[in-house]
Order: C-alpha cells, then structure tokens, then sequence
C-alpha cells in the first residue's frame, strides 16, 4: 500500500469514528448536558446535513486548490471541529462542532476517492478507494465501540479528544507521504458545473447510489432490535454480533473493489445488489432462530457495503464522459446521495417500525435494494447503446 494511500485510509478511519460514536454517546450526552434524547439525535442530522451540502457545493469551491493543500487543510478542519466539541460548554457550541466536522467530512471523501485512484494503477482503481474506505470500516469495528466505552467511562469529551488526535495523525501522514503534484482536472465556472452534473446519466448513479445504500439503512439501522427482540440474543450477545457484522463487512469491502477492478463497477454492482436482497429476504426468516440470525447477519455484512467502491468508481468514470470539467464535484455529489440514502432508509425503517412492525424492515430492505439493481441494469444497458452508437462524450450527453 503507497503510504499516501494510508494516510487516507487513517483519515477516513477517524472521519468515520466521529460520525457514528455519537450514536452510542446520546444518553450520556443528554444526561451531561440536561436536554433531551431528541435533541442530542438532532446532532447527528445535523452532521449528515454538512455532509450533505459540504460534499458538493465545497468541492465545487475549491476545484482550483492544489490537492495535497485541500487534503491538509480539510483535516485541519475536522481536527479543529473534534477540539471544539471536546471544549463545548454547552449544546450550542457541539452544533458548531458538528457542523465542522460534516462539512470537512463531506469534501474529504468526495476529493479523497479520486486521489485514490491516481496513487495506484488505473486496473486497481476501485481496490484503492476500497482500501480508504476500509478505514470507515474499522471505525465500525474497533473506533465506535472504543470511542463510546471511553465516553462512558471518561466523559464523552474525552472521546472527541481521542478523536482529535487521530485526525492529527492523519494530518501529520497527508503531510508526509501525499506526493506534492496530484492530478488536478482543470476547473469550470461554478454553474457551469452544476449544469453538467444535472446531466440524466450522473441523476441516474445517484440514484443507484441513494437507493442502494439507503435500502441496506432500512434495516441496518435496527439490526439490534432485530437480534434482541426478535432473534432473542442477550445485550452481550449482541454487542459480540455487531462485532463480527463489522469484521465481515472489512473483508466484503475489500472484495466488492476487486469485483468492481475484475468486473467493472455495472457488473459488479448487479451482483453485489442482488446478493444483497437475498440475503436481506433471508433474514426475514431466518431472524427467528437465534445462530441462523447470526449467520445471516454475517453474510448480510459481507456485501452490505461492497457496493460503495463500484458506486464510487463508476460515478467518477461517468462525470469524465458527460462532464469531465465537473469530475471531483460529481463525486461529491455521490458523498451527498450516500447520506441522503443513509437518512432516507432510516427514516423508512421507523415508518417502518412504527406502523407494521419491526419484523417487516428486512424484506423491504430488500425490495428496495431490487429497485438499486434495476436502477443499475438501466444504467448498464444505456452504456452498451452509447458504446455501440459512438456516443460518451459531453457534446453526445443531450442526445444519450
């Protein structure tokens, strides 16, 4: 692995950290600060909200820094932004932090995923954003579950402490290993890129990208109700289960790169997909019985979040076809839709929940997934007509 490529994959490692420990944090956070869980629950919509509008609408800004200087400050950033919530008196000041930290989060992953790929051979270029997003990974794994229990035990400041560091960590190897020149497309006035990147081709991996994440939310999102209520595991039980849900997913986003390199990111994607919603539909059943819950939730892990390389990969290759000016502000674009896809599918899920029932979000998940892999064969299939038709290139778009 080129060390630049570990950087990323650290920052991407504390990035990912930040934005879920919350999660486990609320009551603690709640109780210190004297609001209620509502409140506390808003901090997260909030960080994905920067995500959201930080990813392309500041991606778009700086398309004229150099590279490696908008990857230093933007850890600055989301260092700065961990050290304000360490110090906030009160809840106001962890809303400012909040904010800080989506909108550097939003600009690294959007930036980050095509630096990736420069940093490698072009055959390996959805290993390489495979490889920095394992760092998202193993904040599942290892960085929630620590940030929380140091939370617990030590004051949730102190978590956004530790965090802090680590983005100085990752500041210190941007710094160190990321080459000086990277490859910089050139830049286009501000609306000029929006209007190439309402071009239908880039709606359409949007939309594969918001629905095919969004689908798994449905019912990742009450993957421990579903064990616990239902499957009829203990806490402790499934704490060790989303543990090895986190461990699975490591090794399926490893293996979703290297389909999408093998394959293409179209192939691979209908396959990932449709993997998903059966496993999804599985779980249905096999939710019943406490080991077969277990064993599908495996599975479940293991290509729940293969999807992300080929979905990032294949939004980039279509932004240099119908809008190469624009190609770094269409993958922000894509951070954007993978957090609407993220709120989409939990809000679905409580609907969910809340009106016919807990039992119900995992073959609707997978109903859902089935539309991202219908989405995905359109997409395919009007690639195959282009290529055969001599089109791809942004004066064809309109006709295409």
């Amino acid at each position: 692995m080129p060390l630049a490529l570990l950087a990323l994959t650290i920052s991407a490692f504390a990035i990912g950290t930040t934005e879920f420990v919350i999660v486990g944090l609320i009551p603690t956070i709640a109780a210190d600060l004297q609001v209620g869980l509502p409140s506390v629950g808003l901090l997260v919509s909030l960080y994905a909200l920067g995500v959201a509008v930080g990813a392309p609408l500041l991606t778009a800004l700086t398309g004229r820094v150099p590279r490696k200087t908008l990857l230093a400050v933007l850890m600055a950033l989301f260092t700065v932004g961990n050290l304000v919530a360490w110090l906030s008196p009160g809840y106001e000041s962890l809303i400012v932090a909040r904010i800080l930290t989506g909108l550097a989060h939003g600009v690294f992953f959007s930036v980050g995923s095509i630096i990736a790929t420069t940093l490698v051979p072009k055959d390996k270029a959805a290993s390489a954003i495979a490889t920095m997003f394992s760092g998202m990974t193993v904040a599942f794994v290892a960085g929630i579950p620590l940030g929380t229990f140091i939370g617990q035990h030590f004051g949730w400041r102190a978590t956004f402490l530790i965090v802090a560091l680590f983005g100085l960590l990752a500041l210190a190897g941007v710094m160190a290993f990321m080459p000086r020149r990277l490859a910089q497309t050139a830049s286009a006035p501000l609306a000029r890129q929006f209007r190439a990147l309402m071009q239908p081709r880039l709606l359409l991996v949007y939309a594969m990208t918001a629905v095919g994440y969004g689908g798994s939310l449905i019912a990742f999102t009450y993957m421990a109700p579903l064990l616990e209520q239902i499957a009829g595991l203990t806490p402790t039980q499934v704490s060790l289960a989303l543990v090895g849900y986190g461990a699975s997913v490591a090794i399926g986003n490893v293996w979703g790169g290297r389909l999408a390199d093998r394959a293409g990111p179209v192939k691979a994607l209908k396959r990932i997909f449709l993997l998903l919603a059966l496993v999804l539909l599985a779980l249905t059943f096999t939710v019943h019985i406490a080991w077969l819950a277990v064993l599908t939730m495996l599975a479940w892990g293991a290509v729940a979040f293969g999807n992300v390389p080929g979905l990032q990969v294949y939004v980039v290759k279509q932004a240099r076809r119908f809008a190469p000016e624009a190609a770094d502000v269409a993958s922000g674009f894509n951070i954007a839709a993978f957090n609407i896809g993220v709120a989409g599918g939990s809000s679905l899920g409580g609907l969910i929940v809340e009106r016919i029932g807990l039992g119900h979000t995992p073959w609707i998940a997978a109903a859902v997934t089935l539309g991202a892999f219908a989405l995905t064969a359109l997409s395919g299939a009007l690639d195959r007509r282009d290529s055969q038709r001599g089109h791809g290139q942004l004066a064809d778009a309109p006709a295409a």
